[in-house]
């Protein structure tokens, strides 16, 4: 059935975060996050990060170690960035015998297996649980919180442009949100960071787009905005980053299965987009 991987990862993440390390702590010293696309949005949630290839053009920052975060453990990017680094690396991952965990230093097993997926959900909240956990978080909790948020109901999803607002520790959720839209859903979805949102991007919104936006700084002010624009503005709760997530998790396949759309391969199985990822791979 179109979907069911993505759909099995998802409601097996309460099964995966009862299983991420809680045994390790990361060392003294400052830390620096990086990765690709979504492991880019959990490097977020541990502080300081920096995309792979702006870490590959800048090699030499103000930090003591790096953090690569990397599911399957081949991004090609987030290797060369490791590569670039003349510190102590560790990796995390759910791939042990990787090329990035043969190059790193250190390597934290986050997740019982690799997504079958293309559109990882799963694997993301337990790489942002087992960074909360390695930063001394008691993560204990998540997966009896995500449990309730599986049921939620997301309402009527979005079939055309979607906004999605987040600031602190929502920011990193608001752009994975909008990531899995895009890959899931094929929609046109877009993250601003709630206080850049009300400096100029109002401009391009219209009562087209249907907005989400995440509780917490100016989240009211954005939604009162948007509101006023004609948009249909939904503001979602916002608690921890493994729980946030999944509101959008469900909407992405709501969306997905009423647009007709398989989010399992994210276009991978397509010749077009399949042309497209050979002029650069």
């Amino acid at each position: 059935m179109p979907g069911e991987k993505t759909r099995k990862a998802v409601f097996a993440q309460p099964d995966w975060l009862r299983q991420v390390p809680t045994d390790r702590r990361f060392p003294e010293g400052r830390l620096l996050f990086t990765g690709c696309g979504t492991s880019f949005h959990a490097a977020q949630t541990g502080g300081d990060a920096v995309q792979a290839l702006e870490l590959v053009l800048q090699p030499k920052r103000e930090a003591d170690v790096l953090v690569a975060i990397s599911h399957e453990g081949t991004t090609h990017m987030t290797r060369k960035a490791v590569e670039a680094w003349e510190g102590p690396t560790w990796l995390i991952t759910g791939a042990p015998d990787s090329p990035l965990a043969s190059a790193s230093d250190e390597v934290v097993v986050a997740s019982p297996e690799i997504e079958q997926s293309w559109c990882h959900t799963a694997s993301y909240t337990s790489a942002v649980a087992a960074i909360a956990a390695l930063r001394g978080e008691d993560v204990g909790r998540l997966p009896d919180a995500v449990e309730p948020a599986l049921g939620q109901d997301v309402g009527e999803p979005p079939s055309g442009r979607v906004l999605l607002a987040g600031a602190g520790h929502a920011w990193p959720t608001a752009q994975e949100a909008a990531l899995k839209l895009r890959e899931g859903a094929h929609l046109p979805a877009e993250a601003h960071h709630t206080e850049q949102l009300l400096h100029g991007h109002l401009a391009a919104i219209d009562e087209t787009v249907r907005a989400y936006v995440l509780d917490g700084p100016r989240a009211a002010d954005a939604a009162r905005a948007l509101e006023v624009l004609g948009c249909e503005t939904t503001v979602v709760p916002s608690v921890h980053p493994v729980v946030d997530i999944v509101f959008f998790h469900l909407l992405t396949l709501a969306a997905a299965e009423a647009l007709g759309v398989d989010p399992d391969p994210i276009r991978t199985d397509d010749e077009r987009w399949k042309r497209a990822r050979a002029a650069y791979t």
